[in-house]
């Protein structure tokens, strides 16, 4: 626990630790003759919604205005300042050797709340014609499924279940469909010299992932793999014969260590504003996913 503006200890809230890893990165002017809040009570601020999923203004009254924080975090999810402090805590465990990149990919189904219905088309002049209702749930991420509204989160984790990469979409999309999205999304910089690190040294998933493009798209990379052929496909193959060509190769166990992508959605799970969609933006959304993959990152 640390100490809130006011003195109050607030669960959750940055310690001394990682506040000086985060303090260099942020803004020090609002580029108009200003100066921004106190970043550090924001900050904990946003992590405290983070964790209990309650509205912006019900926010306590230690963190600060609820509409500066909801701006901030809004404006942060938008130009891309949560991802970017995301990958300097990567570059920074790599330049240590602290990230095992024999990685494993997955997704998640999130369940939208009735909040995150509402965002408006994003065509402008759509008007209340056919389709815009369709138009906004796409462009904001949102999808029927067996759960109703979703939102599904697609991610890549390191060995030490903490997520590398992630990408949302909505609910009904197919996890094999977002592999190479998840895959080029990975970017670790190099905090001297050299070009940013994206490719892993092994990659693991599960039968979702199991189809031709995908194992083509990582032999085209060098990227051993180790991914189970579908009952279907196996007995396709068999029928026929020499023609069917050789089986796919596979490591069991090293499949066996694929639980920790599961143990990295189970950490980002325990952000109630990740598990439950509150937001209608899906940008606003990811931000916060990006948020809490930050803090797991400087917890670890």
């Amino acid at each position: 626990m640390s100490e809130g503006a006011d003195g109050v200890l607030s669960r959750g809230a940055l310690t001394d630790d990682e506040w000086s890893v985060l303090e260099p990165l942020l803004p020090t002017s609002t580029g108009r003759c200003g100066r921004w809040r106190d970043h550090r009570q924001v900050i904990n601020g946003i992590i405290h919604r983070l964790g209990t999923g309650c509205q912006w203004r019900q926010l306590p009254a230690r963190y600060g205005p609820w509409q500066t924080i909801h701006k901030r975090h809004m404006l942060w999810s938008a130009d891309g300042t949560w991802q970017r402090l995301l990958q300097h805590v990567q570059a920074v465990a790599d330049a240590g050797g602290g990230i095992d990149w024999n990685i494993n990919i997955d997704s998640t189904s999130v369940r939208a709340h009735q909040h995150a219905a509402g965002a408006p088309a994003a065509c402008v002049g759509a008007g209340r014609k056919k389709g815009y209702a369709q138009t906004a749930m796409l462009h904001e991420v949102l999808g029927r499924s067996r759960g109703g509204f979703t939102t599904k989160i697609h991610l890549s984790a390191d060995g030490k279940c903490r997520p590398l990469s992630l990408i949302i979409t909505s609910g009904q999309r197919a996890d094999c469909t977002q592999f190479e999205a998840v895959m080029d999304k990975i970017r670790v910089p190099c905090l001297g010299l050299g070009r940013p690190r994206r490719l892993p040294d092994s990659v693991s998933a599960d039968r979702a992932y199991s189809n031709s493009l995908i194992r083509a798209y990582l032999r085209r990379r060098g990227i051993r793999h180790s991914i189970p052929e579908k009952s279907d496909t196996k007995s396709a193959r068999l029928r026929r014969g020499s023609r069917g060509g050789r089986p796919p190769g596979f490591d069991p166990t090293r499949y066996r260590a694929r639980n920790t992508v599961e143990r990295a959605i189970n950490k980002i799970k325990h952000f109630r504003a990740v598990s439950t969609r509150y937001d209608k933006r899906g940008a606003i959304y990811l931000g916060s996913v990006t948020a809490a993959a930050l803090l797991i990152w400087l917890r670890s």
